[in-house]
């Protein structure tokens, strides 16, 4: 190797490496912001309450349309319906619509149980298409066209609002005309069910306790997280009304709503649970949609917000929120690069600084989400939180497992690749049905990058680099985690 081809080896090596240090020193950002007007809201939120006052008791209270949308959810169809017809609200004020776009038989539940609420006095219709062009954005949209509330509350089948939801959450829009969305924090009906499912519930803490608080108090883009939130009729039609050609649809819709100059809040307190997958592929696949769709997302909105009239900080962290599943490339290409740079520097002479130059931003890279995560549930509670450092590592394997699967998912994004909305299924509270749980190809080749990993590992042991080997083992465990577990699920369903 010439020394040319060395330095151009560096440089690629090192770009992801810096990369990673600035998505990981943006969650002390967020800490930061999160900190520093928190108490300020809280006060501010307690004055707006005491001035609402019963919502019950009052008559400017707008009508809302609650819709449910259903793709083939035997296992949670009811119990969804249920919980939203269980809400309090006025009287006449409250239409359920549910866009069932099911083929299977939860086209029955769903006709058994709406037929009941129906004679129990409830609003409800259930609004079937002749195609599912445009999967849930699809059926949002014609929901939304047939729908006769001001507001209109979203909630994917799996989700459980709890009664005094839209009572806790209408008033807002009383209060500001300019009010768009509002969303409320997500909350877990089975995230201490496995290493996998408590994982997750970390990771998802994380976002809503600390991420979308720190947006929403600090006046930066935010998004409707496609479930448990409200929109104003008006900002949807306003920003351009639901569209279908990305795969998050909510990330997009919410950007276009505020460049249209609509406001967003975030509700934490308000807490809506919602069942986790609990098989690898299901999670694996619910991530691809969410990395591909975000980064169709910014292809489709970089135009619109760079004349966007905001400060270039505002801009920068939309940039980072929207790329945030960034990160999975970034660790895919140094994963498979430590080998070749270790190999380069024995051929050529390397000061030993270069090595800790590695080691530190990668700490800070993988240090800063963890730290996030613990405050986050040193949050939700102040005396245990801080156990959920243990879990750190669990959590680093499912990141780092997931770097393979959402890079392809980057990968498709950027090239215009179009592909199918895949439903996450779900378990539900009585499992009528297993879906899932085949064995992939994305499996094995964790497997082989878990192997290749090692052996990464093993030569750095040897040659007596040892400052990068724990960040290598990551990566190691990260590929051998989600690999053998995929192994070990499909099995299971197979029995």
């Amino acid at each position: 190797m010439n020394r040319a081809l060395f330095a151009a080896l560096i440089v690629v090596y090192l770009i992801p490496t810096l990369g990673l240090m600035v998505y990981g020193l943006n969650c002390y950002v967020m800490l930061f912001l999160f900190r520093r007007r928190r108490q300020e809201a809280i006060e501010a939120r307690r004055r707006i309450l005491a001035e609402i006052g019963d919502p019950l008791a009052r008559a400017d209270l707008p009508a809302v349309t609650t819709q449910i949308a259903i793709f083939n959810e035997l296992n949670v169809a009811e119990r969804a319906l249920r919980a939203v017809a269980a809400m309090r609200y006025p009287a006449g004020r409250h239409e359920i619509q549910v866009l069932d776009d099911s083929t299977d038989e939860t086209r029955a539940v769903v006709d058994r149980v709406a037929a009941e609420l129906t004679a129990q006095g409830h609003d409800i219709r259930v609004l079937r298409r002749a195609a599912r062009t445009g999967y849930k954005g699809g059926a949002l949209a014609d929901g939304l066209a047939q729908a006769r509330g001001e507001l209109v509350a979203v909630f994917d089948a799996d989700f459980v609002p709890p009664p005094d939801y839209l009572v806790s959450i209408a008033p807002f829009f009383l209060r500001d005309p300019r009010l768009g969305f509002a969303q409320a924090r997500w909350g877990h009906l089975n995230g201490g069910r496995s290493l996998l499912t408590r994982a997750q519930s970390i990771g998802i803490d994380g976002h809503f306790i600390v991420e979308q608080v720190a947006r929403g108090w600090n006046s930066l883009f935010m998004n409707f997280n496609g479930t448990a939130g409200v929109w104003r009729k008006a900002a949807v039609r306003a920003g351009g009304g639901w569209q279908w050609d990305t795969l998050t649809e909510d990330l997009d819709l919410s950007y276009r709503v505020q460049f249209a100059g609509w406001k967003a809040l975030y509700l934490p307190d308000l807490v809506v649970p919602a069942e986790l997958p609990e098989t690898v592929e299901a999670f694996r696949s619910q991530q691809f949609r969410w990395a591909k769709g975000s980064f169709q997302t910014l292809v489709k909105l970089l135009p619109g917000l760079r004349r966007e009239r905001a400060s270039f900080f505002k801009k920068f962290e939309a940039v980072l929120h929207i790329t945030g599943y960034g990160v999975h490339p970034l660790m895919l290409v140094l994963s498979l690069l430590a080998l070749p740079i270790l190999l380069a520097t024995r051929q050529f002479a390397v000061p030993s600084w270069f090595y800790a130059a590695i080691a530190l931003p990668l700490a800070l890279s993988i240090l800063g989400p963890s730290v996030l995560y613990v405050c986050a549930q040193c949050t939700v509670d102040p005396r245990r939180g801080w156990r959920s450092v243990f879990w750190m590592p669990v959590l680093m394997f499912v990141g780092v497992g997931l770097a393979l699967s959402n890079t392809r998912a980057i990968v498709e994004a950027v090239r215009g690749r179009q592909s199918e909305f895949v439903r996450t299924p779900k378990r539900g509270d009585r499992e009528v049905r297993r879906y899932g749980g085949a064995f992939s190809s994305v499996a094995l080749m964790e497997l082989l990058l878990g192997a290749y990993s090692l052996a990464t590992v093993h030569m750095y042991v040897r040659y007596g680099c040892f400052g990068v080997v724990p960040f290598l083992m990551l990566y190691a465990c990260g590929y051998l985690f989600m690999g053998m577990l995929s192994i070990w699920q499909a099995a299971a369903v197979r029995e």
